[in-house]
């Protein structure tokens, strides 16, 4: 994935968004830690298998394209968010979500928790 806005962010988490939208998102799965934490759409996934489960599922459902439109954290921060804009055959068809990362000392993602997007306005 080539975008400016996530240029800065730490290597876990570039290569997470570009695998995440991808054909085979279980190809993120070595990117987390052996016992990271997601948190999506109110369930919790522990450890990489239950991560990799996730992944896998979330690629069935439905089809979309994500889009990061800001990033707060660079390269050498253990956390960063991500706002990425999500569009696809989902209800609703667009939303916007925030990818918050906590990463490891590492560099491997321990958690990364996702939510719909807060306007600070």
């Amino acid at each position: 994935m080539t975008n400016s806005v996530v240029d800065r962010c730490p290597d876990a988490v570039r290569a997470y968004l570009a695998l995440a939208s991808g054909e085979d998102r279980t190809a993120a799965t070595p990117l987390f830690a052996e016992d990271a934490h997601v948190a999506d759409d109110g369930t919790d996934h522990r450890g990489r298998a239950e991560i990799r489960e996730w992944l896998d599922r979330v690629a069935g459902e439905f089809s979309y394209t994500t889009t990061p439109i800001s990033a707060d954290g660079d390269a050498a921060s253990d956390r960063v968010s991500v706002r990425c804009r999500i569009e696809g055959n989902f209800p609703g068809g667009v939303v916007d979500l925030d990818y918050c990362f906590r990463l490891d000392a590492a560099g491997r993602l321990m958690s990364l928790v996702i939510a719909p997007a807060v306007d600070q306005g």
